[in-house]
């Protein structure tokens, strides 16, 4: 899609909060905000500091950068990263749900244990748990601190809150469910939202990339490129909520980098790379400290 890369100067003395940020497409989008004179309050866990340091070291300005550590699943960790942007910056005007990670065995093969009894697969809610209720968290906490702005000079809100969502969250595989299943649900959560954003004054969208090669997804992205199948890139991704959390006429929208046949053709090529690969390649075990 084209954005107009005027609506980039409204970041100016912006702050904005997102989470899962020292790395992928979060540290790609809090970089380009901070580019333009966004304050940027990157959340993150406690285990990603390094990251998140290099992160903010790497920016335009990172006297307008800090690093909270906080799991979105953790509601007083969350809710100490907004107080902790305030306190720095004095209000947050933008929120980006960004947080999430991917099953790393397919949680419908259930495993038994050494006498044959089924074990519950902690892993898939693991999934659930950072990429649904950790984005439900997110927004919660986004209504509430935003409906408390006074309305932005240049769009006439309080804020904007991004949801980031997937092209699983319109079909997906077996290998990967409980990816699938958040991804879904953050669609419906964005969908529930609007009565909400409508009265708030609060501008809520949502993105829903597909392939973009991230640490989720390392491994196999020379399969995309070999059969010619179109993927993102973290820019393209970062590009996209920047322009959602920015743009004053952007409101209720899930945008996607295809649209129509070519969003079509996107999917059906994708589709034929897993399924030759016999599935969805799972990534390892993601660290939740």
């Amino acid at each position: 899609m084209c954005w107009d890369r005027k609506l980039l100067e409204h970041a100016q003395g912006r702050t904005a909060l997102l989470t899962g940020s020292a790395r992928g497409i979060g540290a790609e989008t809090a970089s380009l905000l901070n580019k333009h004179g966004c304050n940027v309050i990157i959340t993150d866990l406690p285990s990603t500091v390094s990251h998140a340091q290099e992160l903010i070291l790497s920016m335009r300005f990172p006297e307008r950068a800090i690093f909270v550590p906080a799991s979105v699943t953790d509601w007083e960790q969350l809710l100490n990263s907004f107080k902790q942007g305030i306190r720095a910056f004095g209000r947050i005007d933008i929120v980006v749900a960004n947080a999430g990670i991917m099953e790393s065995r397919a949680v419908l093969e259930v495993e038994t244990d050494v006498s044959g009894e089924p074990i519950a697969s902690r892993e898939g809610f693991s999934v659930l748990d950072v990429n649904l209720k950790g984005t439900l968290n997110t927004l919660q906490l986004g209504f509430h601190f935003l409906r408390q702005n006074s309305l932005s000079e240049h769009d006439s809100h309080c804020g904007s809150i991004v949801l980031i969502t997937s092209t699983s969250g319109y079909f997906g595989f077996s290998g990967n469910a409980a990816y699938v299943a958040s991804k879904h649900g953050i669609l419906g959560l964005f969908r529930a939202s609007q009565p909400l954003a409508e009265k708030t004054r609060i501008r809520v969208n949502a993105i829903a990339p597909s392939f973009t090669p991230t640490r989720i997804t390392a491994g196999f992205g020379d399969r995309f490129e070999k059969a010619g199948v179109a993927s993102n890139t973290t820019e393209q991704a970062a590009e996209a909520i920047a322009f959602a959390a920015l743009d004053p006429s952007c409101s209720g929208q899930v945008l996607s980098n295809w649209l129509g046949q070519d969003l079509l053709d996107a999917l059906s090529g994708f589709r034929a790379i897993v399924e030759n690969m016999g599935g969805y390649p799972l990534p390892p075990a993601a660290s939740q400290t």
